[in-house]
């Protein structure tokens, strides 16, 4: 069985990869995400570019390993929501979607000697109506700078919603492990 590594350095990745039993490290994914934003890109489009990108970036270093990418993005009207970066970015973006919904993308990639296998799950999220306050309270408590859509759903961020409609709720935290173990498991590895 080849090595497994993904193509990331979220904590959050990497907790829900090791839900699946299966060995992997993982190793930061060699990408200039700024400059590759930069494009006219559709927001499914930029998804599944940028994690194909995370996980063809380690494909020379590691030739013999099977190799995952994923990217997170928010689609808000017309607008593509990445990392806010700021604590006055989040409260923005969060202001911006209170009481609306968007769509939360996350794509997902696995390279395996130069064959990639590309997965999309599009999640639409109904945030409740929030109050300026209330979306500083809690960027203050979550600090979900490092988020796209300045959320953090595994925390207190699924507090700001009403519902959420997706076919896998661990897209919704940035890996899709259904689709994942589906593909993982046509390679070989050995997932109940």
């Amino acid at each position: 069985m080849k090595e497994l590594i993904l193509a990331s350095t979220s904590p959050y990745r990497r907790t829900l990869l090791a839900r699946l039993g299966i060995p992997f490290r993982c190793l930061a994914p060699r990408v200039d995400e700024d400059a590759m934003k930069l494009g006219d890109w559709e927001p499914r489009e930029l998804a599944e570019h940028l994690a194909l990108a995370k996980a063809q970036s380690l494909g020379e270093a590691e030739p013999a390993a099977t190799l995952i990418g994923s990217d997170q993005l928010v689609s808000f009207e017309g607008r593509i929501y990445g990392k806010p970066g700021t604590t006055e970015g989040a409260v923005e973006q969060l202001s911006a979607m209170a009481g609306r919904s968007h769509l939360l993308i996350t794509a997902l990639a696995v390279w395996t000697q130069g064959k990639t296998s590309v997965h999309t799950d599009i999640t639409t999220m109904h945030m409740r109506p929030l109050s300026r306050v209330e979306l500083e309270r809690y960027v203050a408590a979550d600090r979900p700078l490092d988020c796209a859509g300045s959320y953090k759903l595994e925390e207190r961020g699924i507090s700001l919603f009403d519902r959420v409609e997706t076919q896998d709720y661990t897209s919704i935290m940035g890996l899709p492990l259904i689709a994942l173990t589906s593909l993982l498991r046509t390679l070989g590895y050995p997932i109940p």
